[in-house]
């Protein structure tokens, strides 16, 4: 099976590889990953899936299916990138395009390589004759959308037993530590214009409400709990003139917490809080909730599983080509950065201290595994997944040691070598997991009964309302 698997992906990197490439080349924002989606949509029919477009009602969310029966193994797809984050890619100095935006997070190698995944374990299928379903889910906006989150709310993870993904990183490790849970809401000021020096008495200032909102947040800070995360925008400030009672201002809010329930509490708080600051300066408050997602479940025994397929794929070392570039890359780092490579490694489940870091730009092993519940103070919609289908992620080091995510530097390796051969490293041991799940009863029972103790005490409940739509970047500064 591991022969099999790797032997396909070796013939395919170059296909694989050109995949990546044009979904990089072709950045797009949340919810508006037209390009990106259509061709890998596309890509999926050519090699003998079915697809199904438009799904859950997003314009770029599709599922594409090969086989029949159970069990459903699914892999998890992303490909939606970053404003800001524009960059020549192969370059080791910044180097902007005229597009502001860019693949600063890896996704145009994500997504392609649970394709690839997808692809290799449809191929076995086929060539044993054995049944059961892979099924590949173009999952849009991961970049503060929650894409996942909308279309785990419209059922359409529903019918599957195993979900399978990962993320690029400086690390080769499983990605074993729950998320925290966040909700992004905008809130709204409307007041009354006024002269500020003739008629101040008559105007109703909404950025004072803005102001008044963010002064009760912080001394909510001190009383919520010690993981929470409350961070906020002002989008709209209501104008440049100083001389005008602003008559509308806007402030958008992401709050976190280790648990959903935490995040739902908080988040109320912080909305009574605006109800207060409207009623101190007699404006008027809308809320417009934007997004959510859940805390994250790892299964552990499907990390497990994973982990073992992970430690036996061979790593190759760099050629002297890559470490001249890997070397220019880490120059460009900050020494804060360079001394954050290890905390930043564990956030992904890196277990070791760094010592056999030592001397090098990019990892070379494989971390050890354990279960923990120490938290990724980050989110995920992938958390939204794992609580209605046993879930498992991995990482693979496809930047050099120290890259911090959402940089010009993660952008401008996305096309390296050294990242390719992570994105196939991925592939190979998520297809080698969906194989086995396919393969070994005992092991996917061993998940599946995991997966239902846990769920029989934690029913789920979508964090974001029903009436709430997907919504792009146009208007907030997200």
């Amino acid at each position: 099976m591991k022969e099999f698997v790797e032997d396909y992906l070796r013939k395919h990197q170059a296909y694989f590889t050109k995949v990546s490439e044009y979904v990089f080349n072709h950045p797009e924002t949340r919810f508006e990953e037209y390009e990106s989606s259509s061709y890998l949509a596309n890509e999926c029919e050519k090699q003998g899936f079915t697809v199904t477009r438009n799904v859950a009602g997003i314009d770029t969310a599709f599922v594409a299916t090969y086989g029949s029966g159970k069990p459903v193994i699914g892999f998890l797809g992303e490909f939606d990138a970053l404003s800001g984050l524009s960059q020549q890619a192969g370059e080791t100095q910044y180097q902007p395009l005229e597009n502001d935006v860019g693949h600063g997070c890896g996704h145009n190698l994500l997504g392609t390589g649970s394709f690839a995944a997808a692809c290799a374990v449809k191929c076995y299928l086929e060539e044993h004759q054995l049944p059961g379903t892979v099924t590949f889910f173009g999952c849009p906006g991961e970049e503060g959308g929650s894409g996942k989150t909308f279309m785990v709310r419209e059922g359409v993870f529903d019918e599957v037993d195993i979900a399978l993904t990962w993320h690029p990183s400086p690390s080769n490790s499983i990605m074993n530590r729950p998320t925290l849970a966040n909700y992004q809401v905008l809130f709204k000021f409307k007041g009354t214009a006024a002269h500020a020096a003739n008629s101040p008495h008559l105007g109703r200032s909404a950025l004072d409400a803005v102001e008044l909102m963010n002064v009760g947040v912080n001394y909510l800070r001190e009383h919520v709990v010690d993981d929470a995360r409350i961070h906020y925008a002002v989008t709209n400030t209501g104008g440049i003139s100083p001389n005008v009672v602003q008559s509308h201002a806007e402030v958008l809010y992401l709050v976190r917490a280790a648990k959903v329930e935490q995040a739902e509490n908080i988040y109320q708080r912080v909305h009574r809080i605006a109800q207060g600051a409207a009623l101190m300066t007699d404006t008027k408050l809308t809320v417009e909730f934007d997004k959510a997602c859940s805390n994250y479940i790892p299964n552990r025994n499907l990390e497990e599983i994973m982990h073992n397929y992970l430690r036996d794929i061979k790593i190759e070392p760099l050629t002297e080509e890559e470490e001249v570039f890997a070397k220019a890359i880490s120059d460009t780092l900050t020494d804060e950065e360079r001394d954050f490579t290890v905390d930043l490694m564990k956030g992904f489940g890196y277990e070791g201290d760094g010592s056999e870091l030592e001397g090098k730009y990019v990892s070379d092993s494989v971390s050890d595994y354990h279960a923990t519940e120490e938290l990724l103070h980050g989110s995920t919609d992938v958390a939204d997944v794992s609580w209605v289908v046993p879930t498992a992620q991995l990482t693979t080091a496809t930047s050099v040691l120290g890259t911090p995510l959402h940089t010009w530097q993660m952008t401008t390796q996305g096309l390296s070598s050294i990242a390719n051969k992570g994105m196939l490293r991925a592939a190979s041991t998520m297809a080698l997991t969906g194989l086995d799940m396919l393969i070994h009863e005992e092991r996917f029972q061993k998940v599946q009964k995991e997966f239902t103790a846990f769920k029989e005490k934690n029913p789920y409940t979508c964090p974001i309302p029903t009436d709430v739509k997907p919504s792009t970047l146009s208007g907030k500064a997200i």
